[in-house]
């Protein structure tokens, strides 16, 4: 399992999120919403720093990862982040 932001998502979390050197993004799982990577689940995403890291990223000394209680969600896949620049927001694959 890997954890892979693109470089137009990147900027996307730069901008929104304000995030720089040092900070952690966690993606966690939500019950409910609209996903194409488990059915009747989503992703979270919030800026906070880890507790145990399941899988896990560095891009641009960002920490980007999912605890271990939710890498289940991956089903032993990677999980891509993307930028879809017409609706201006990130996607998970």
């Amino acid at each position: 399992m890997k954890l892979i932001i693109d470089p137009a998502a990147m900027e996307w979390f730069r901008k929104e999120m304000d995030v720089k050197k040092g900070d952690a993004v966690r993606f966690f799982v939500r019950l409910g919403g609209c996903s194409t990577v488990q059915s009747g689940f989503s992703l979270g995403i919030a800026k906070e720093q880890p507790k145990e890291i399941g899988v896990s990223t560095v891009e641009g000394g960002i920490t980007f990862y999912i605890e271990k209680e939710d890498a289940w969600y991956l089903n032993n896949s990677d999980l891509v982040v993307t930028y879809n620049k017409e609706r201006d927001e990130i996607e998970f694959r």
